[in-house]
């Protein structure tokens, strides 16, 4: 690494212990590595690279689905998916820890944010699990570990940024890729719950649902569910874009929430409009100042400088993989999923081209490496949104998790090296596409 560059990491890490914003963090140590290693025009080439990093239609998507995330929210999805869930699991031993699961999962799914899952399931169910014998750490480590199974759920904002940074993926098969290990890992997740459960003595109250009210529930749940169809039916059948899928989830969800629900009222539309408005102004800012830095980064080489120093090390793809994964888990353990997609896609994909890794299946090994990240501190998003909800302590809470970070991780090497779970849907869309 030059001394350049070795400035650059030492402003970045320095501003990160300094606690100031991840975007402005990226930005000023680009600007400070650009200033050493004296580019022309530095303001000018920074301000073209600002601009030219959320010049991409597919970004378009992003505050579509941000603002279709917050319409849910509000209007009244929470309620009936955990009344979904509780007609599904709730009669097994445990219950309400896989209500708790399955419940973060679909809203997770359908709100595209981890953050939301936790705190709009966590505030509901949190409590209600605490009043029914289980142990308030427990609740707040299911329900924050089952969240980021969203993230590789459809739709996500987290793999349209990962599509738009990679270049040429499909972000329809990047959909699909996600499905089977998001429900993998919260297979895992409603293991260990169970488990737990069974040698804790929680939930032995069961849940007893008739028929005629379990169809209630699923009619008045549907409505919210069919957004996932909509949107993955209307792009892997070639209707509309994924861009284009994410204004008709803003439609779906205003209508469900103003018409279906009536839950929204007119006057709440512009908290939620400025909500959705400040979540996007900070991912497009961090998008933008991510694409800088990266351009500066490409510009040094240092993503042939990385692989040359893995490949030298080992050229078995078993042991990289291996490494690839450290990685990105040392680097969620720091930096938010946002950030560290877009800084260390173009870092690591190279080494994974290299090694005959689809960039579909790398971003699904991305994404599921930096959600492990969101639960683990200094910097675990989820976490601590659970423990605020929760009313707990990182500490508690972070014990709590053990369990949950083992089955993840196990998941995590599942996903790694068994191709076909994240490529066997994505192989049948592009079969399919072909033979038309």
């Amino acid at each position: 690494m030059s001394q350049e560059l070795a400035i650059m990491l030492i402003s970045f890490i320095a501003l990160l212990c300094l606690r100031v914003p991840i975007a402005f963090v990226l930005g000023l140590a680009t600007l400070i590595a650009a200033v050493a290693l004296n580019y022309s025009n530095i303001a000018q080439t920074l301000a073209s690279d600002l601009a030219n990093g959320i010049d991409s239609f597919a970004l378009l998507a992003i505050p579509f689905f941000i603002l279709a995330g917050e319409l849910m929210g509000s209007g009244g999805l929470a309620r009936r998916l955990i009344d979904l869930a509780t007609a599904l699991v709730g009669r097994l031993p445990g219950g309400l820890a896989l209500v708790n699961t399955v419940t973060c999962m679909l809203f997770g799914a359908i709100s595209g944010s981890a953050v939301a899952a936790v705190s709009g399931i966590g505030g509901i169910l949190i409590p209600e699990m605490k009043k029914k014998g289980y142990d308030r750490d427990f609740n707040i480590a299911i329900t924050s570990s089952a969240a980021t199974t969203g993230l590789l759920i459809p739709p996500s904002n987290t793999m349209i940024v990962y599509a738009t940074v990679a270049s040429n993926v499909s972000v329809a098969a990047l959909f699909l890729a996600g499905i089977l290990p998001g429900i993998l890992i919260g297979l895992g997740i409603m293991l260990v719950a169970l488990v737990i459960c069974q040698s804790r003595g929680y939930g032995k109250a069961k849940t007893h649902v008739t028929p005629p009210s379990f169809w209630r529930t699923v009619f008045r749940a549907f409505p919210s569910l069919l957004l996932v169809i909509i949107v993955l039916g209307g792009i892997l059948g070639g209707i509309f874009t994924a861009t284009e899928a994410s204004a008709i989830a803003v439609l779906w969800a205003l209508l469900l929430g103003c018409v279906f629900y009536r839950e929204i009222k007119l006057t709440d539309l512009s908290a939620i409009t400025l909500r959705a408005a400040r979540t996007t102004a900070v991912v497009l800012f961090l998008v933008a100042s991510s694409y800088a830095m990266s351009r500066l980064l490409t510009q040094e080489q240092v993503p042939q400088q990385v692989s040359a120093a893995l490949l030298s090390i080992s050229e078995n793809p078993l042991i990289l993989l291996l490494m690839i994964n450290l990685i990105l888990l040392g680097v969620g353990v720091f930096m938010d999923i946002t950030p560290a997609v877009l800084i260390f896609t173009p870092i690591l994909l190279p080494i994974a081209l290299t090694l005959g890794i689809d960039p579909i299946h790398f971003g699904i090994i991305i994404i599921a490496n930096l959600s492990i990240g969101l639960l683990t501190p200094p910097v675990g998003t989820c976490l601590f949104v659970g423990a605020g909800v929760g009313g707990s302590d990182i500490i508690k809470v972070s014990r709590a998790m053990l369990p949950f970070y083992l089955v993840m991780t196990v998941a995590l090497l599942a996903i790694t090296y068994w191709t076909p779970l994240s490529m066997t849907l994505p192989d049948l869309f592009i079969h399919a596409e072909s033979g038309k």
